[in-house]
């Protein structure tokens, strides 16, 4: 029996640079069952694409509901499972390391914490106090027998704050934090890429956008994993509205080609 243990190390031996892991963001059980029957080897949780299901906007859900989600995506496959936990639901580092142990007590293999405040007027965490919040996280992901892969975020892109040599600062200071892998979404040029994987130590996830280099690039530029957020939750939602306008303003099916390919690979991955 694979233990939460093994799944840990398994998911950190994934991260290897020039040979990222492409790491899905389910948004449910059947989207989670489903990812992995396609071969993915790891998963991840998306705040904003559970956050839509639950019919809200990405930063609603509290930390009570997303280590249940969390929970249910871990129990949906044997693969290994990270959380996205925002910024762990806390200002303060203690708040910080109770929830890293809550999410380790879920059967997690990973998680992020980001330094994303939550506050539009102050959105970003100083560079100290952000540190702190990622060595507390790190002191708990790392202290028990489940060694939890710690993923920590810095925001600036995200954030109306595009300045990257701060955000190089930033994942150098949780990389010495104790962080075992490093993210900033938003990043889309190559160059840029290039630079954060030179400066840092630790493996790099880039995030999935529109204008973002293709794998392979991204591969040749030393990244270690590729996550899309909840680019395949939007996605499936995007289909969902084109089927329902088309029927309502066409009365037509052309839908159900798109539909069948669904069925079939819901007969595949649960059948």
């Amino acid at each position: 029996m694979v233990t939460q243990a093994d799944k840990a190390r398994q998911f950190l031996s994934l991260h290897r640079q020039g040979e990222p892991l492409l790491l899905p963001n389910p948004w449910d059980l059947g989207s989670a069952r489903l990812l992995a029957s396609l071969g993915f080897q790891a998963l991840a949780t998306t705040s904003s694409g559970f956050a839509a299901s639950l019919g809200r906007m990405d930063g609603s859900v509290n930390r009570d509901e997303a280590l249940v989600h969390a929970a249910v995506i871990v129990a949906a496959t044997d693969l290994p499972v990270s959380a996205d936990l925002e910024n762990a639901f806390a200002d303060a580092p203690a708040g910080v390391a109770e929830t890293i142990q809550l999410a380790v007590q879920v059967g997690l293999a990973g998680c992020s914490v980001e330094d994303f405040t939550g506050r539009e007027d102050d959105p970003i965490y100083g560079v100290a106090a952000a540190a702190e919040r990622v060595a507390a996280a790190a002191e708990v992901a790392h202290a028990g027998q489940v060694p939890l892969v710690l993923t920590a975020r810095a925001e600036n892109f995200l954030h109306g704050r595009p300045d990257l040599w701060d955000t190089i600062a930033r994942l150098q200071a949780y990389q010495e934090a104790g962080a075992d892998v490093l993210y900033a979404p938003g990043l889309v040029e190559i160059e840029d890429i290039r630079l954060v994987v030179r400066e840092v130590d630790r493996p790099v996830n880039v995030l999935a956008l529109a204008g973002a280099p293709a794998v392979a690039e991204l591969a040749g530029a030393g990244v270690s994993r590729v996550s899309v957020g909840g680019s395949f939750a939007f996605a499936a939602l995007g289909g969902l509205v084109s089927a329902a306008t088309e029927l309502r303003d066409r009365g037509t099916y052309g839908y159900l080609a798109a539909s069948a390919v669904g069925r079939d690979a819901v007969g595949n991955a649960f059948g």
